[in-house]
């Protein structure tokens, strides 16, 4: 129960800290992908609190052994470079360049977005939804891998 409470606390931050910085807000974004024109930095900072709030978290999960409401810390270990995630990441980005939304904005967006917001939503769920569809044995997704469970 302790798992799903802090993943509903820290996911409602989440939620909070994009309102509050004004990321949910599609104009926001792509103005900070304008580097030429109306250029807008308030992003990077955003992204660097996040990633310093990130890394503070893995280091005293580190210190403890373990997270507060998990058995063990779960630590990426691949490091190699593939075209499998840079074709990935750059997916991404033309999706976030063109609607000036990500999946995470989105869905806070959806509580008061507009139409547009919805739309995006239902692409995102749709594209999932076909994902699930490819079958396991298709070459092109093979990499495939079950995400491993926790339990809390």
């Amino acid at each position: 129960m302790s798992l799903i409470v802090s993943a509903f606390a820290s996911g409602l931050l989440f939620g909070l800290g994009l309102i509050v910085s004004e990321m949910v807000i599609p104009a926001k974004v792509l103005a900070f992908l304008d580097v030429f024109g109306d250029w807008d930095p308030s992003l990077a900072f955003v992204m660097g609190g996040a990633v310093v709030v990130s890394w503070l978290g893995y280091v005293m999960a580190k210190r403890r052994g373990a997270p507060l409401f998990a058995p063990r810390l779960e630590i990426p270990l691949r490091r190699d470079v593939d075209l499998r995630l840079i074709g990935g990441a750059a997916l991404f980005g033309v999706g976030w360049g063109l609607a000036g939304l990500c999946p995470g904005p989105a869905l806070t967006a959806l509580v008061f977005g507009p139409w547009q917001v919805f739309a995006f939503v239902a692409a995102m769920i749709a594209g999932m939804a076909l994902f699930r569809l490819v079958p396991d044995d298709w070459p092109q997704v093979t990499f495939r891998r079950n995400a491993p469970v926790v339990d809390g």
